[in-house]
C-alpha cells in the first residue's frame, strides 16, 4: 500500500518495487476544522500547500513551510519536508500537532490531541512525521500556524566565488539576525536564469555570479532594520546589495530564487536525465562543502554539468547534475560522486538527506550515517506495527 502525494519525490518515495496497491490522496484535499483563535487548522492530506495558505489567507495565518509551490501537506509530513523559511520556521516536524494514521492492520489511531504542549505518552506525532508511509498512512494533519508578517522584503547578493557567498551565508546565520529565508545559486544557474526563467525574471539581467537570495519579514521598520545588519556582516565581501524598487520587483527577485529546479528542467536535453540529491552540514562546515562539491564537479574527465542551488539557512544544500542514463561511464561517474558527497557530509558530521527523505536512492547511505543498531531498531518498530511489510516497503531500509 503506497500512499501517494504530488509526485515530487526525488528519492523514489512512491515508487513501487513491489507492485501493490497506489493510495491517491488527490481527492482528499479539505480543510476540515479552522481554529484562528488557536492558531490551528486540521487538514486532509492532498491538499495543497499554497492552496491551503490561500484559503486562510483572510485570517492573517499562515503554515510558514514553503517546499514547493504545488506540495501536499501528506507529502511535506511524510518526508519532514523543509524549504527557504526553514531558517527562520523550522522544519515540517516543528509544525505538526498530531496526526490521524491509519495502520497495517487498519485501527485508526491519533497520535495526540491539540494542546501545543503535552507530556502525556511517547511522542507518536514524530514517530510518523518523516516516516514516507512505512509505518501507516496518515489522514488527517493537525498543523500550528504562524501570524502573517506584516511586511516583507527581498535582497539579492551576488559574489565573486561560490566559496565566498557560502562563507557570507555562514555569517549571516550566525549573526542571529531574524532573516526569514536565504537562498543560494551558482553562477550556472544565474545564467539559466537569464536565458530560461519565468517572463518576469528575465526583465531583469541577473549578474551570472554565486548569488544569495535573502528574504526579510516582520513590520516594516524591523526590516529596515535587519536590511542595515545584513549590510554591515556582507561588507567585507565588497559585493553589491541589490534591493527591489516596487513589490512587483520584491516578486521577480524572489521568484527568480526559486525557479531554479523548473529552469533546468527547460533546459535539459533530450535523452539526459537529471539527478538532484542534498545534503545538510553543521554550518562551520557549510562553505566548505559547497566548495568542494563545485570543485570536484569541475575536475570531472567526463563532463557533467552541474549545479549548486537551494536554500542554506539551515545547513541544507542541493545539487544538481546532468547525464545521459545510456552512458554507462558518465552514469557511474554520477554515482561515485554522489557517494563521495554523502560521505563527505557525513565525515563533517552531516546527514546524507536534509530535505527530501531516504526513498530507495538514499538506502545505503543512511545505513552509513546511522549504523547497524539504530536501523536494526528502526526495523523492529516497523515489525511491531507492521508485521506483514505491506506499508510502502522497500523505503527507508530493505
Amino acid at each position: 500500500m503506497i500512499p501517494f502525494g504530488a509526485g515530487f519525490s526525488l528519492e523514489g518515495n512512491f515508487s513501487q518495487p513491489y507492485s501493490g496497491i497506489c493510495i491517491d490522496f488527490t481527492l482528499m484535499d479539505k480543510i476540515l476544522a479552522f481554529h484562528p483563535d488557536d492558531m490551528d487548522v486540521v487538514v486532509q492530506p492532498g491538499i495543497i500547500w499554497a492552496d491551503l495558505n490561500t484559503q486562510i489567507e483572510s485570517s492573517g495565518l499562515f503554515a510558514p513551510m514553503d517546499p514547493s509551490v504545488a506540495a501536499t501537506v501528506g507529502g511535506m509530513v511524510s518526508t519532514n519536508c523543509s524549504g527557504p523559511y526553514a531558517f527562520r520556521y523550522g522544519t515540517m516536524k516543528d509544525w505538526v500537532l498530531n496526526l490521524t494514521v491509519v495502520l497495517a492492520d487498519g485501527r485508526v489511531i491519533k497520535t495526540r490531541r491539540r494542546p501545543r504542549k503535552t507530556s502525556a505518552g511517547y511522542n507518536l506525532t514524530s514517530l510518523f512525521v518523516g516516516a514516507e508511509g512505512t509505518l501507516g498512512i496518515v489522514t488527517e494533519v493537525t498543523l500550528k500556524l504562524a501570524p502573517i508578517p506584516e511586511d516583507s522584503s527581498v535582497a539579492v547578493v551576488p559574489f565573486v566565488s561560490i566559496a565566498e557567498a557560502a562563507n557570507a551565508a555562514t555569517a549571516l546565520i550566525r549573526s542571529g539576525i531574524p532573516i526569514a529565508a536565504m537562498g543560494i545559486t551558482d553562477e550556472v544557474q544565474m545564467k539559466i536564469l537569464n536565458l530560461y526563467g519565468s517572463a518576469g525574471v528575465r526583465k531583469r539581467r541577473w549578474e551570472e555570479k554565486p548569488t544569495l537570495f535573502l528574504r526579510f519579514a516582520g513590520t516594516t521598520q524591523g526590516i529596515q532594520s535587519d536590511i542595515s545588519k545584513v549590510k554591515e556582516v556582507v561588507r567585507p565581501f565588497n559585493v553589491p546589495f541589490v534591493l527591489p524598487k516596487s513589490k512587483a520587483e520584491e516578486k521577480a527577485f524572489w521568484a527568480a530564487s526559486k525557479e531554479a529546479l523548473f529552469s533546468m528542467v527547460k533546459i535539459r536535453p533530450e535523452g539526459m536525465e537529471m539527478w538532484s540529491t542534498d545534503v545538510a552540514v553543521p554550518i562551520s562546515r557549510l562553505a566548505e562543502i559547497i566548495e568542494w562539491s563545485k570543485r570536484e564537479c569541475g575536475n570531472r574527465k567526463l563532463k557533467i554539468f552541474a549545479t549548486v542551488l537551494g536554500q542554506v539557512g539551515d545547513g541544507n544544500f542541493h545539487l544538481a547534475m546532468f547525464y545521459n542514463p545510456r552512458n554507462q561511464k558518465q552514469k557511474e561517474a554520477v554515482e561515485k560522486f554522489v557517494k563521495e558527497m554523502m560521505d563527505m557530509a557525513l565525515e563533517m558530521g552531516g546527514t546524507v538527506s536534509g530535505q527530501h527523505g531516504i526513498g530507495i536512492g538514499k538506502k545505503d547511505y543512511l545505513r552509513d550515517e546511522l549504523g547497524p543498531e539504530t536501523i536494526g531498531l528502526m526495523r523492529e518498530l516497523k515489525r511491531t506495527v507492521d508485521p506483514k511489510w505491506i506499508m510502502n516497503p522497500g523505503k527507508v531500509f530493505d
